[in-house]
């Protein structure tokens, strides 16, 4: 690929991102993002306590949290402990019926901004979306649950190992981070799946991973930008005073929100551009 192509490209998708209010759709995301977070969590521990998963707030904590800037994840996963750990009397309840419902808000926000990224109408019907998005939330709260099942386990196996295959020593200590990557492959995964599945049409694996892999390469980058500046330059504890936890953690998302969405243009223009190429050639 010449480097006149891809600027063509990365030009279409700026312009796009711009025109197509990516913007405001970042902000949407962000705020619908956060107010899904506490009902996706409520709803997904009834879950996991219906299933005797006594340790899934811990898992949910990290397997949400530990790809974001610690600054950034230390309150706020603070306070969806003390949320995840108060008593609920059962799953099927108003409340956490509820919760779903709110938490597929969320999926609902990543939608309709992925049918703008991709120029696309939704012509699906209202009920098929929203039993869609409750299904996205199902699911994720079951790959939790498993998750969690998993890392009861974890321990025998890691002393087993260390028992069994000495020689093994060495490589169970350099994986004390695993956590981080399981949580990196999960939020990789669910990438392609958003790409795939939420918006309107289809697409191929190949036409949507340059954008996921942007995604995820920009993530990296503009957490770690947005970590560095809040520990040298930012002041927002005087600023927001009690709501400084909230106003940093709605930034961050709103960073990862652009992020996402231009992704989804890139991708966009590498399809635009590759019908167009094929164009040319068959003209």
């Amino acid at each position: 690929m010449s480097w006149q192509r891809v600027w063509e490209i990365l030009a279409d998708a700026i312009l796009h991102f711009n025109n197509d209010d990516g913007w405001a759709m970042a902000s949407h995301v962000a705020l619908s993002t956060l107010l899904a977070l506490f009902p996706f969590l409520i709803f997904a521990t009834a879950l996991a306590s219906f299933a005797g998963a006594d340790a899934f707030a811990d898992t949910a904590v990290h397997i949400i949290f530990d790809t974001w800037p610690e600054s950034i994840a230390e309150p706020i996963s603070r306070e969806v402990l003390n949320v995840l750990t108060v008593n609920r009397s059962g799953l099927v309840t108003v409340s956490v019926i509820a919760a779903a419902f709110f938490a597929s808000n969320g999926v609902e926000a990543l939608r309709v901004s992925l049918n703008r990224a991709y120029r696309v109408q939704d012509r699906r019907s209202f009920f098929l979306l929203r039993a869609q998005s409750l299904g996205f939330v199902l699911v994720a709260a079951l790959i939790m649950l498993v998750i969690s099942f998993l890392l009861v386990l974890a321990p025998l196996a890691i002393q087993l190992a260390r028992e069994w295959f000495p020689w093994s020593e060495g490589i169970v200590a350099h994986i004390e981070n695993w956590r981080i990557v399981v949580a990196a492959a999960l939020l990789f995964v669910g990438l392609l799946v958003c790409h795939q599945w939420l918006p309107a049409d289809k697409r191929t694996f190949r036409t949507i991973l340059p954008g996921a892999v942007t995604t995820m390469v920009l993530w990296m980058v503009g957490a770690s930008f947005f970590a560095a500046y809040l520990q040298s330059f930012s002041n927002y504890v005087a600023t927001y005073a009690g709501l400084a936890s909230i106003m940093i953690a709605l930034i961050f998302l709103y960073i990862i929100a652009v992020i996402f969405i231009f992704g989804a243009e890139l991708n966009a223009a590498i399809i635009a551009r590759s019908g167009n190429d094929v164009g040319h050639k068959n003209g």
